[in-house]
This record gives structure tokens, C-alpha cells and sequence, in this order.
């Protein structure tokens, strides 16, 4: 028996759909398990990366330094890394504040919106500091794959993971990544 690729996935600034869709992947997963382990990742509730991880999934792009410090760490850690949906990879939906001011953001948020009684700014040493753009990973880090969609479906990460740990470059059919 082949030795198993050791997997771990992370969630940055993103609405968790793409592990959804690894979840949606069903009975496959049991398949997926023969292959594969989980490392860190949602399905193990492990919070730390081991230090040889074979193929780290990031979903969600960078809004705030949490999100870059946790995907550099991560990144030190896989020898492959894969950028998973539409935020990690163009900064997707939480990006559509680039075009307005970080400032002019939190003010509408917490100061100026509708329903707003006690109009504060959040400000606690706990809170990660905003960055001013949403970034996709890709400038911040190496990424080796990019795996589209919004979330990519349960079949486009089969195929991708089935690919890979079959040793083979993936390969994805025009069906699985073309959204009409």
C-alpha cells in the first residue's frame, strides 16, 4: 500500500462554502479517507498544522493580519497549496469593499448604518487590524493550484483530490469549472 496524502485546509475572510462542498463530496469521503488524511481541518478539529503536510487547502482571501499571519504559517507547512473558491483566489465577495474606502466602510458599518443604537467603532486589542484591501492568497504567498468557483462543486474537488492523490496532474473538464 502507497503511503496516504496528509491534507489540511484553513478558512481565511470567506463564508465557508468551500468546505461545504468537500463535505458534499458524501460517501465519497470514506473513499477519500483510503487515500487521504486529514490533518488540520474542520473535519478533524485540529487547529495546528503537523510539519509535513502534502496538499493544504485555503479557502477565503485576506481582509485582516489574522488572515495573513494564519495562511504564511500554513503555507510553511504544505508542500502543496491550493487556493479553493473565488475569495482566495480573486478576494471574491468580501473584495467588493476595495472600491470604497476602509474608513468610509466602518463608518457606514458602525456609525451611519440603519439601526445602529450605540455608534461605535469596534476597538479591542483582541480584534484583528482590517487590512485596507481584500487581497487574494496569491500575493501574499506561493500557491501551486487554483481551484474555481463559488463554492467549486463537490465534483470539482473530487476530481481535483482524486487527481492528486492518484499521482496525477488534475486535470478538470470544461463541465466542472464553466459557470453559466
Amino acid at each position: 500500500m502507497t503511503e496516504k496524502l496528509t491534507a489540511a485546509t484553513t478558512s481565511l475572510a470567506g463564508c465557508f462554502g468551500c468546505h461545504m462542498s468537500l463535505l458534499d463530496i458524501d460517501e465519497r469521503l470514506l473513499a477519500l479517507a483510503e487515500v487521504a488524511s486529514f490533518d488540520r481541518s474542520p473535519l478533524t478539529d485540529i487547529k495546528h498544522c503537523g510539519d509535513k503536510v502534502d496538499l493544504g487547502l485555503v479557502e477565503g482571501g485576506l481582509c485582516n493580519a489574522e488572515n495573513v499571519h494564519t495562511l504564511r504559517e500554513f503555507r510553511k507547512h504544505c508542500r502543496i497549496l491550493v487556493a479553493v473558491g473565488a475569495c482566495a483566489i480573486n478576494g471574491g465577495v468580501p473584495a467588493l469593499r476595495n472600491h470604497i474606502a476602509l474608513e468610509e466602510c466602518l463608518d457606514e458599518s458602525y456609525l451611519n448604518g440603519i439601526g445602529i443604537e450605540n455608534p461605535q467603532i469596534p476597538n479591542d486589542i483582541e480584534l484583528p487590524l482590517l487590512l485596507n484591501k481584500v487581497h487574494p492568497i496569491h500575493e501574499v504567498v506561493k500557491v501551486d493550484y487554483f481551484l474555481p468557483g463559488c463554492p467549486p462543486s463537490a465534483d470539482t474537488i473530487w476530481k481535483f483530490l482524486s487527481d492528486l492523490a492518484a499521482g496525477r496532474e488534475p486535470s478538470l473538464p470544461r463541465e466542472l469549472i464553466h459557470y453559466d
